[in-house]
């Protein structure tokens, strides 16, 4: 079984992955590179997740910068990706049920999970993956910041507003920081030619270890993919 961002499901430890072309084309036109500590301070609290790391800043080449400095910039409005209203109706409702209990306000989880899904097509990436790495990376907690200092629902580091955006960004924003955080995991994707255990390694700082990609992929198939996700139009 393949999942929505080119991976094979049964060849996800061993590494090995293919690109699912038709869904992240029009990403790649853009780009395509050759802690459990609790504390509340000024209203910010640390990430709960032992898992929560920190990407690596890194040099990059003025290609890949202004790749990445354009796939962060767009600013069109976010829309569902769905064949239908009811079909994008129907997964809204199914994946804010299992939200409810971490996220009481249903009109807050409706513009988290229009803005997850809209995000992660956009990058091509499966929308369930990224709704696992956000449960692993914060909890779901919007002012999460993690012992490094990475911040936000999908743990950015700040680094990189300074280094392919315009350095004032507000990575509590909730567009904001699913923009980057997409952005950044479709790079070390790429860079990493498809494998997702290495990508989620370098996206959360541990490179190698398998912890961190293990509980990404448990929170993904367990708590929010679908049964159509298992179909035969996903074999293969």
């Amino acid at each position: 079984m393949r999942s929505g961002c080119g991976i094979r499901d049964t060849e996800f430890r061993s590494g090995v992955a293919e690109s699912n072309e038709a869904r992240c084309s029009a990403f790649r036109s853009i780009l395509n590179p050759a802690s459990s500590i609790l504390l509340l301070a000024a209203g910010l609290c640390f990430a709960v997740s032992a898992q929560a790391g920190a990407q690596k800043e890194e040099v990059l080449s003025a290609s890949v910068r202004s790749m990445l400095q354009h796939a962060v910039s767009d600013q069109a409005a976010p829309k569902l990706a769905f064949a239908s209203q009811q079909e994008a109706q129907l997964w809204l409702d199914d994946m804010s049920q299992r939200l409810a209990t971490r996220i009481p306000d249903a009109a807050y989880r409706f513009d988290l999970l229009s803005t997850v899904h809209y995000e992660a097509t956009r990058a091509g990436l499966d929308p369930h993956l990224v709704l696992g790495l956000i449960e692993v990376e914060s909890g779901f907690r919007k002012y999460a910041v993690s012992k490094s200092g990475a911040r936000g629902y999908m743990q950015v580091m700040p680094f990189w507003t300074k280094s392919i955006g315009t350095g004032d960004q507000d990575l509590f924003h909730l567009r904001t920081n699913l923009r980057y955080g997409c952005t950044i995991l479709r790079y070390y994707l790429d860079m990493e030619k498809g494998d997702l255990f290495r990508a989620l390694g370098r996206y959360n700082g541990s490179l190698g270890r398998p912890e961190y990609p293990n509980m990404v992929k448990a929170a993904w198939h367990n708590h929010w993919s679908r049964p159509q996700q298992n179909s035969s139009r996903h074999t293969g």
